[in-house]
């Protein structure tokens, strides 16, 4: 735990009782503040209640009294409307902030060199987190991982000198963490998501772009012109930036040509690593996870070796192309974090051909009609969830498809038509382009269920090992 004493002998009003919201409670109490915590579901504050927080119904609460308002990143900031715990602290002058920002403010009072590495971007940033992590660690560091994957920030270790904070960040995190500055930032990418959560594309990419403007180091992709914008400006203003390319060689900065790694910049020159036959890195996309990785790993201090060496031993991580197994010649892939088309083209683009594409859940804006030029590398698509007749009149007359309602009986006709199959090594993907709220509580439920149904067929081969 990160005891947060800059709060000491404060009132902090705390909402949202869900990981992040209990941690952060827990380290309040521990840098010896008062906390008020509330949250709509009486189980949540049942457990608040647990940890030593006082629980009150923060509607009646006196807010001249609370220091700041500590926001779940889940709950309404601006857009659709900001939530009512933020309208009343701001009636009373109260700032509202996140659990990241009280990470900083720790940071910057008790460790300010501390290495603290922030990654963002629509897609991708859960793997460069966990790649970078597995990195330092192989090479024998004391890495924190957490954040928006895995454990919330105040669960970890205290920032010191030689402890490096590997943390993810969100859009909604971001907004809630007005003094970020980190050693190192990474912005991966930007594509249109969560705009119900921030009114326009312009706003999304701002708030993306904020993680970045105050790094000591930056890391920038360049595959998207949001992100080149976000690069231009800092040029602009003097700032020095770090490319990162997995469609050209760059001048200053990280490029993937095929398969290779090569660098530019923190005295690497030349190719330094290939990711020919790690299947947990497969596809242009995670070239730009590995090279983004990379370049953290190296600016933190590690060789060439190890890194190389770290990229070749990547476990990967559940629900992102994750190889589940294999059936006579038949692979099974589970990409249920693919919820919106942008990282199902990333899907997609991965596999040259023959894919056995199972869809569907609950449409995001824009729907799949962007996915059309990489339709010729899909065999049979096999429709499932709320959004099955919208995806069937995309898909009409370009690509054969069945409408299958569930993903047990997507799975089915899959492997069915994979076996079939005459191509070499048919490839039957979930990768949903939707969110998972129809049938599934999150996309990890969602994927958990693939994975079962997968390896309870008669055959398989499973890449580790579980049972069905």
């Amino acid at each position: 735990m990160t005891p947060v004493t800059t709060f000491a002998g404060r009132t902090v009003a705390v909402f949202g009782l869900g990981r992040s919201g209990l941690a952060t409670c827990r380290a309040l109490l521990a840098g010896g503040a008062t906390v008020v915590a509330g949250d709509d579901t009486a189980h949540s504050r049942e457990t608040a209640a647990a940890s030593g927080a006082a629980v009150k119904d923060l509607a009646a609460a006196d807010w001249s009294s609370f220091a700041a308002l500590v926001l779940a990143p889940g709950v309404p900031l601006t857009h659709p409307a900001p939530h009512w715990t933020v309208n009343m602290a701001r009636a009373a002058g109260v700032e509202v902030i996140g659990d990241i920002e009280l990470f900083c403010r720790q940071r910057w009072a008790t460790a300010p060199d501390a290495p603290f590495v922030a990654i963002t971007g629509t897609n991708g940033k859960s793997t460069t987190t966990a790649l970078l992590t597995h990195i330092l660690r192989s090479a024998g560091r004391d890495a924190q991982m957490g954040g928006n994957i895995g454990t919330a920030i105040l669960e970890l270790e205290p920032p010191a000198a030689q402890r490096v904070h590997v943390i993810e960040m969100s859009s909604f995190q971001i907004e809630l963490t007005p003094s970020l500055a980190p050693s190192i930032g990474v912005l991966l990418n930007i594509s249109p998501d969560h705009l119900d959560r921030h009114g326009t594309m312009q706003r999304y990419a701002a708030l993306k772009a904020r993680l970045v403007e105050r790094a000591r180091r930056t890391v920038i992709g360049q595959d998207d012109r949001w992100s080149r914008d976000v690069t231009e400006r800092l040029r602009l203003g003097g700032g020095d930036v770090e490319l990162v390319s997995t469609r050209e060689a760059v001048s200053q900065g990280w490029y993937g040509l095929g398969t290779e790694l090569f660098a530019n910049a923190a005295g690497v020159r030349g190719a330094f690593a290939d990711l020919a036959g790690v299947g947990a890195l497969r596809g242009r996309h995670n070239i730009q996870n590995a090279l983004a990785a990379s370049a953290c790993a190296l600016a933190l201090g590690l060789s060439v070796g190890e890194v190389r060496a770290a990229l070749r031993t990547f476990p990967g991580l559940p629900h992102r192309l994750e190889e589940i197994g294999r059936l006579g010649r038949t692979l099974f892939i589970n990409d249920s974090k693919a919820t919106n088309a942008d990282s199902t083209a990333t899907a997609l683009t991965a596999f040259a051909g023959d894919v056995f594409w199972i869809l569907g859940g609950r449409a995001k804006e824009g729907g799949i009609s962007d996915l059309a030029p990489l339709f010729a590398r899909i065999a049979r698509a096999y429709l499932i969830g709320e959004a099955s007749e919208v995806f069937a009149a995309t898909l009409s007359g370009k690509v054969a498809f069945e409408r299958c309602d569930t993903l047990a009986v997507a799975l089915a006709r899959a492997a069915r038509d994979a076996a079939a199959s005459a191509a070499a090594e048919p490839v039957v993907l979930l990768s949903p382009a939707c969110a998972s709220y129809d049938q599934y509580p999150n996309f990890e439920v969602r994927g958990d269920h693939f994975r079962g149904l997968v390896a309870a067929l008669p055959g398989i081969k499973l890449r580790r090992g579980e049972g069905p």
